[in-house]
């Protein structure tokens, strides 16, 4: 089990001093833009094993949709390297958000579900991305040149400490590096005044009210006053000023005012994140209740939510009926005249991913009937024609292909789906289970074994490979390949061991 990580990756992420002066070739040196990726892609590895980062594949959709759809408003912030941003959420009550070097963006759930819209949601989203645009911890590792350079394991560490609160990571950090916290909050403070600027202006630039800015930092300044011992952890890693707010208002009063509605799915994914951020009994419990008492609004899409949450904790319950009985209620809530299903008697797909994957999960839900599975594989294989580009429902069609008994179809289809999504280990594990049903042990661990390379378990992957050379239907080409990707890893793995000591 990977160490947990940690709360906001912000505190680092610094310019080196006020009015950001141009660090030329000294911050390249530190980190260049293709270094920060892969330190990124490390601390990702890192976050991906953790239990609270929540990989949902409809949550991840909807992150990724609406944030590459900021990031597609102002191009320019992916930077020379043009960087792929990713989006995701981690299970923590503290209202955080953070970002990791080479374009990694994370929300806390307590976050996500705070935001009264989505322009709030845009607020701190379009934030983040400045952070990364601006290439804030660059700038920062270019100051500490003049200092001691500061070790990439550092970075790591304070990454990885800072979920347990922005001055525990600062602390590490400080602890590391002989730094003072002061000049840490102080670098913090010009970070954000930027990250401001490039948020406002991205914000803008796709549509979104301004205002959603000043509306989300304003109540989080209210609640730090009303509970003085109860700052929240985005004020803690997110220093706010009055100045601040003072200059976000003044470059709204310049712009024209915009309106723009709240998407069924922002609505949808809030709702599955209430139900993921406690999975325990009676957190499921708890987030039935809220779901009822959501029934009583008039808001088309917000009643919608409601059954779908409650659909939600159902399938999480393992009720079938009754998860089909809310989805059926979020349809009519949608629809009208509702089908009795999310796909009609003609087979017609509904205009919304996530309501067609909720449909798919409820026929998934384990111990059902033989000619379920069989219903869910053709199901999914419409859904995957509608939807080309949802992962989620793509993961969906091979779970139901396994579940149907379609091994040897599922195995081809896997098998496809990782030469084009190398970066997915739930796709590995899928092609584990299919091989697993066909006895086809060999396989089956090289399978897990690239899973755990890609949630960076390196000796985890090791032992898959041991396993997978001792199973009797090892042949002589399953050898071959099992030692060439043992001393890649072992490799690997000693550069691992190097970067630690150094």
């Amino acid at each position: 089990m990977p160490v947990k990580p940690a709360g906001s990756w912000t505190p680092l992420a610094v310019p080196p001093a006020p009015n950001l002066p141009n660090l030329g070739d000294t911050s390249r040196e530190d980190l260049s833009p293709a270094m920060e990726r892969k330190v990124g892609e490390e601390i990702m590895r890192e976050f991906r094993g953790d239990r609270d980062y929540l990989d949902d594949a409809p949550l991840l959709e909807y992150m990724n949709t609406f944030g590459n759809a900021l990031v597609a408003a102002r191009p320019s912030v992916r930077g020379e390297t043009s960087y792929d941003y990713f989006f995701f959420v981690v299970r923590d009550p503290q209202l955080n958000a953070f970002a990791l070097p080479g374009g990694f963006i994370g929300v806390h759930s307590a976050l996500l579900l705070a935001a009264q819209s989505e322009a709030e949601l845009a607020s701190v989203l379009s934030h983040e991305i400045g952070h990364v645009a601006q290439r804030h911890i660059a700038r920062m590792l270019g100051q500490q040149r003049q200092d001691a350079l500061l070790p990439l394991a550092a970075i790591l560490l304070a990454a990885l400490a800072s979920r347990a609160g922005g001055d525990a990571a600062i602390g590490v950090f400080a602890a590391g590096q002989g730094l003072a916290i002061q000049r840490q909050l102080n670098f913090g403070r010009d970070a954000e005044r930027e990250a401001d600027r490039i948020g406002f202006q991205i914000m803008g630039e796709a549509g979104f009210d301004t205002t959603g800015m000043v509306a989300f930092f304003g109540r989080m300044q209210a609640a730090s006053r009303s509970y003085s011992d109860l700052v929240p952890a985005y004020l803690q890693t997110h220093p706010l000023t009055t100045e601040r707010i003072a200059d976000i208002q003044a470059r709204i009063r310049e712009q024209p005012y915009k309106q723009r509605p709240d998407s069924l799915n922002f609505h949808l994914a809030r709702a599955r994140a209430r139900v993921l951020q406690d999975e325990s009994m009676q957190g499921l419990l708890n987030a039935q209740a809220y779901f009822k008492t959501q029934l009583e609004l008039q808001s088309r899409f917000q009643l919608t939510a409601a059954h779908y949450g409650l659909a939600f904790v159902a399938i999480k319950q393992g009720k079938v009926a009754e998860a089909q009985a809310e989805l059926d209620a979020a349809n009519a809530a949608l629809y009208k005249p509702a089908a009795s299903n999310v796909f009609s008697s003609a087979g017609t797909q509904p205009p919304n991913s996530l309501l067609a994957a909720m449909a798919l999960e409820v026929l998934l839900i384990p111990g059902q009937k033989p000619e379920v599975a069989e219903q869910a594989m053709k199901e999914a294989d419409a859904a995957r024609q509608k939807f080309p580009l949802s992962r989620g429902i793509a993961y969906q069609y091979a779970e139901a292909q396994i579940a149907a008994g379609k091994l040897e179809q599922a195995t081809l289809y896997l098998r496809d789906q990782v030469q084009l999504y190398r970066e997915e280990p739930a796709l590995y594990d899928l092609l584990a289970k299919a091989y697993a049903g066909q006895g086809k042990m060999t396989l089956q661990h090289m399978a897990l074994a690239e899973s755990y390379v890609l949630q960076g378990a390196t000796m985890a992957a090791l032992d898959q490979l041991t396993i997978a050379r001792k199973s009797t239907d090892a042949t002589f080409y399953d050898q071959a390949v099992i030692d060439a990707r043992e001393r890649e890893l072992q490799e690997k793995r000693r550069d691992q061991l190097k970067d630690q000591k150094s």
